[in-house]
């Protein structure tokens, strides 16, 4: 079944309410705190002070005194038991032909410590009080060294070693592009502009913290680790195969319902080894729970890019070539896929929408004695969506173009389209975003608005951001060939009972996204059945086939097609056992709308029939088919897809205070195949806050001297609220995807991809009257008063 036959089924374009609403709403949802296995003992984490510093010694014999104390462990006794380090998921190798700088990153300190909040000891008692008691009690003996944090300082010269693997705190030089042909582009062209800027590091902040349980079967010799984690099977893979030496099969990995991810779910922590590996040394199950002061300091943070770009054009404002250099800050430690997020995932969507002819992007990677930086909602495509969307604004105001004429000229037109950067796009239409934004924007009443907000003392400004992705990461054969230690496919299974309701086991994992919906309603439209009619099941290695997770809005296009070829299985068979009851050949059977018919005929049977036949086979071909009707499938994609979009912000800033509020956001995006609108508007809502939150709001920062976390509460870190945002405009263009048998592009990133230059391009817009032309998020008050007085002086 193609594409544009699906989107024309029942149930596909519905609003249909999410089905698992009602278990969250009524606090029936089963979160990893919520459960207790019998005999359940309580961890702590005893964790650095200090950014950089030798251990010389942990005393662990006052914490092992202490009541309740069960267990105490530090970085010996890992090393002792042969504890592998966390592995990295992805190899980039430097320009020099040499593999990126890689140093052992242990579960538990081993001789430093190199980032505030590093894993120094565990402390396991019977209850939660008394291990945080005992904890107090682990003497470690710090001898603090001199630490870096900002990128700035790390490629100085002389600047203090993170890891003695890499003296220099470098991790590797990549690059992409024709440098030689951007270079000769350059020296060509009618205009260049150049911009710095510097996309500031976040802290994920999911709902939900971390949350752990290790549990260890003694008569059976297994394992059991629940897990607030996005992808139990590539967990379990990593656990067994890298870290600890296991046998798969001996380990079950249980993600149960996780309050959000945004990325930072993704990984193997070292939490996660630590519980996993003591509950079998204490014999008793263990569990841990971040609090939200531990989880600034341990979850992956994200972004955090220092960059220069260029862009030239020709007299008409057609862009020549873009070239890009960029310092990424990678942390104390390489996080599970943070090597490919500064590269792979950035520098080959740097072509944006725009048919630039030559693209060049140098990256160079370092270490600083920070938290590790991994893949943060959007992963890489927000990062190259600023800088790129940034520069093309700045280019047409200084050519005196509208942002959106400049944008006009540069578009991409005919498709599929090859991009210098690697990538393929293989449809969309730009043009038709842009023009439904500016419409549903009022762009026309713009120049009103502004005169009314100068009225009241105020200055307005208008942003665009045209914004494209690059989602479900594939195929893997090529995927492999950039770096990737792991497959991107996904599996599946569908599995029909006898009554007719269907049960799917997929690896793809929900941790918001309305998977039970949405991945229902796809079934049902195959089968001619409702939704209520489909169960969902995931998150559980132990129940669901291999699969690789959900991140980088892969889970429709990537997990539903693997459900879709499922289903092509089962409908081929049960056409065959339809044709039986029938006595009709499988030739002539059709199917739709639950009902299988004869052509030319009046003969048909329901989708029930045939499933009850299935597995009550008295009037059943056995010597051709097999009883039953359960079906796998696994795929992997041929190409990503490409979600593209234009967003339009207004803002209104105050010069006397430099407050600055958003009061209009207009966001049209193509999506491909829409399953359930509604489920796709809250994507794009929260996705939204996300990036507007990182324009306007929230900052990571470390002291520069001391490296300790300034912004390491929500008193220091300013998340965004409700009355921050307007209530956004939402629009829709259609280009269904071309590679995958849906349609579908993928939703669940592109409001924090694009929002953020939309927003920073309308504050520098208000503020081109005070002369000032250059800003970097977030745009808070004291940033905005700065750049105003800087500007007036």
């Amino acid at each position: 079944m193609g594409a544009s036959d699906f989107a024309k089924l029942p149930h596909i374009g519905e609003p249909v309410r999410r089905k698992e609403d009602y278990r969250f709403l009524t606090g029936a949802g089963q979160y990893t705190d919520d459960i207790v296995p019998e005999g359940t003992t309580h961890a702590v984490f005893v964790r650095s002070p200090h950014a950089h510093a030798r251990i010389n010694s942990v005393d662990k014999s006052a914490a092992l005194a202490a009541p309740g104390v069960i267990g105490v462990f530090d970085g010996q006794d890992v090393a002792a038991d042969k504890i592998g380090g966390l592995p990295c998921g992805w190899l980039i190798t430097s320009t020099d032909g040499t593999p990126m700088k890689e140093p052992a990153h242990p579960i538990l300190a081993q001789g430093k410590a190199r980032y505030v909040g590093d894993h120094v000891a565990m402390v396991v008692a019977e209850t939660l009080e008394q291990a945080r008691n005992a904890a107090e009690l682990v003497n470690v003996d710090y001898e603090p060294l001199p630490a870096v944090v900002d990128v700035r300082d790390a490629r100085q010269a002389g600047a203090s070693a993170v890891h003695d693997e890499a003296p220099d705190n470098h991790c590797y030089k990549w690059a992409i592009g024709d440098k030689a042909q951007v270079d000769a582009a350059f020296a060509g062209a009618a205009h260049v502009t150049r911009l710095d800027l510097t996309n500031n590091r976040l802290v994920p902040n999911a709902m939900e913290p971390r949350a752990v349980i290790g549990q260890y079967n003694r008569a059976t010799d297994e394992y059991t680790l629940t897990v607030a984690n996005q992808n139990p099977h590539v967990e379990r893979l990593l656990l067994t195969a890298f870290v600890m030496g296991l046998p798969e099969h001996k380990v079950r990995v249980i993600a149960p319902d996780v309050g959000g991810g945004f990325g930072s779910k993704i990984y193997l922590y070292a939490e996660d080894v630590c519980l996993t590996w003591a509950s079998k040394k204490l014999n008793r199950p263990i569990k841990w729970t971040c609090e939200r002061a531990e989880a600034f300091l341990s979850d992956a943070h994200g972004r955090d890019h220092v960059s220069h770009a260029e862009l030239a054009l020709d007299k008409d404002g057609k862009f020549l070539a873009l070239k890009v250099h960029t310092d990424a800050n990678l942390g104390a430690y390489l996080s599970t896929f943070s090597t490919a997020v500064p590269t792979i995932l950035y520098a080959t969507l740097l072509a944006g929408q725009y048919s630039t002819p030559q693209v060049y992007v140098e990256v160079d990677a370092w270490f600083t004695n920070t938290t590790p930086v991994d893949a943060y909602r959007g992963a890489g495509r927000p990062e190259a969506t600023y800088l790129l969307e940034r520069i093309v604004s700045r280019a047409a105001w200084e050519l005196g173009l509208p942002q959106d004429e400049l944008r006009r000229r540069n578009f991409i037109t005919s498709f599929p389209y090859q991009t210098p950067v690697a990538l393929q796009y293989d449809t969309g239409d730009y043009h038709a975003c842009l023009d439904q934004a500016n419409q549903l924007a009022d762009v026309a009443g713009f120049e009103a608005r502004k005169a009314a907000s100068k009225t009241k003392g105020l200055l307005r400004g208008i942003g665009y951001s045209s914004y494209i992705e690059a989602c479900g990461l594939a195929p893997s054969n090529i995927a492999g060939a950039l770096g990737a230690r792991a497959g991107l496919f996904e599996c599946g299974e569908v599995r029909v009972h006898p009554t007719g309701s269907v049960t799917v086991f997929t690896g793809s994992h929900s941790h918001g996204q309305g998977h039970e919906t949405t991945f229902a309603q796809v079934v049902a439209a195959r089968l001619g059945l409702t939704p209520d009619q489909v169960d969902i099941v995931h998150g559980d290695t132990g129940r669901v086939p291999f699969g690789m997770g959900t991140y980088g809005s892969r889970s429709i296009s990537v997990g539903g097609a693997a459900i879709m070829r499922a289903l092509d299985k089962i409908e081929a068979k049960a056409k065959k056992i339809a044709a039986h009851l029938m006595e009709a050949s499988d030739a002539d059977v059709d199917f739709a709308n639950g009902e299988f018919t004869v052509r030319g005929t009046d003969k048909k049977v329901t989708f029930g029939q045939v499933a009850l036949t299935a597995y009550v086979p008295h009037n059943y071909p056995l010597d051709k088919l097999e009883p039953g009707l359960n079906e796998t499938a696994f795929y992997d994609p041929t190409n990503f897809t490409y979600p593209a979009g234009t967003y339009i912000c207004e803002v209104e800033v105050d010069p006397e205070t430099g407050v600055v509020r958003v009061d209009r956001f207009t966001a049209v995006d193509d999506f491909g195949t829409i399953i359930n609108p509604m489920i796709v508007e809250g994507q794009v809502h929260g996705g939204l806050v996300q990036g507007i939150g990182q324009a306007l709001l929230e900052n990571c920062v470390y002291d520069r001297e001391t490296g300790q976390l300034v912004t390491g509460s929500f008193m220091d870190y300013t998340m965004p609220r409700a009355d921050d945002f307007p209530s956004f405009q939402l629009g829709h263009v259609c280009t269904p995807c071309t590679t995958n048998p849906l349609g579908t592009k993928g939703c669940g990133e592109a409001g924090a991809i694009g929002s953020p230059p939309a927003v920073i391009n309308a504050v520098l817009d208000a503020l081109a009257p005070l002369g000032v032309k250059d800003l970097d998020m977030p745009a808070s008050p004291h940033r905005v008063w700065q750049a105003i007085q800087s500007a007036k002086a």
